[in-house]
């Protein structure tokens, strides 16, 4: 048995398509069902999910407490079986998704944590930009086509597409809620990637499954420059959270923050500056999208600062 889980928030632009896909997979061996947990919509979520209801093995839970990681904690009641996969409210999963894993993960005894191909579909034609200059992954949580089956840092570990088996869960394993999406543009990103790190710490390996696929819809606000530099700050509010040991106990703080970042800030203003005066227009973009970034690492270095003083 496998047990689809998903937290929706305001998902009622995706989530017909997504139930519909959904109802077209292929049997898998031992069955599945879908866990979904409306994490405090106020759209037409709890209606669209009452319609699907007797469509699908459908289980709606609610977690009226703001955070996706809150609500993923809740759906851990309802695991059955012996794998857990994860994914969104905008990843359209193809008819033989379920039945790839399946057979990964039988496949791979000693891994226990599988990544699966994410692909895009866009709701309308990207401009060249958007191609070349965004960071795919980083962005939009896009694999790499090249990627092939076999052993993955958890870092390539991502949400629109990851399955866990569900003894670690039964273990105790639970998502970090003070990170991730929680219903406002500014918060640290990396709500799976956390838990993967530290799964992968205590040493549990990651798989990657090439021919389980999704397709992760990127909607047109999504494909605006504005919307990619607030990812861009989320990224790095999400690196300063996985940053390293030894970075964590540097002691050469500036107003609590590592003093390379007010460096880093400075280099890339005049970078941005010097680009900006050859027309370099892909230079510009590159260098707004680091500063971004690194007030993103900032802005997370100061949190932390205010929490603990």
């Amino acid at each position: 048995m496998i047990t689809v889980m998903l937290a929706t928030h305001n998902g009622a632009r995706t989530l017909p398509a997504l139930l519909e896909a959904y109802r077209c997979l292929d049997p898998v061996e031992g069955g599945w069902k879908l866990v979904v947990v409306d994490n405090a919509s106020t759209d037409d979520t709890p209606a669209i999910l009452s319609r699907y209801a007797t469509m699908l093995p459908l289980t709606c839970l609610a977690e009226p407490q703001a955070g996706k990681n809150h609500a993923l904690n809740r759906g851990m009641t309802e695991v059955e079986g012996d794998l857990v996969v994860l994914t969104d409210d905008d990843a359209l999963p193809r008819q033989d998704w379920l039945v790839a894993l399946r057979s990964a993960v039988d496949a791979q005894p000693r891994f226990d944590v599988f990544g699966g191909a994410i692909v895009p579909r866009w709701e309308r034609e990207p401009e060249s930009w958007l191609l070349e200059w965004v960071p795919q992954g980083i962005t939009y949580a896009l694999t790499d086509s090249a990627m092939r089956d076999g052993p993955i840092a958890a870092s390539m570990v991502w949400g629109p597409n990851m399955a866990v088996r569900a003894r670690l869960f039964a273990d105790g394993w639970r998502f970090d809620t003070s990170i991730g999406p929680r219903h406002s543009a500014s918060y640290a990103m990396g709500s799976e990637s956390e838990l993967v790190s530290r799964l992968e710490r205590n040493g549990h390996r990651c798989w990657f499954v090439s021919n389980a696929v999704v397709a992760h819809v990127i909607r047109g606000f999504q494909m605006e420059e504005s919307w990619v530099m607030r990812r861009a700050i989320r990224f790095g509010r999400g690196t300063f959270r996985f940053r390293p040991e030894s970075e964590a106990q540097d002691r050469r703080l500036l107003f609590g923050v590592p003093r390379w970042v007010f460096r880093n800030l400075g280099e890339t203003v005049l970078a941005i500056a010097r680009h900006a005066l050859r027309r370099d227009q892909r230079g510009v973009f590159l260098g707004k999208w680091a500063l971004y970034r690194d007030l993103g690492y900032l802005a997370e270095a100061r949190a932390k600062r205010n929490r603990t003083s």
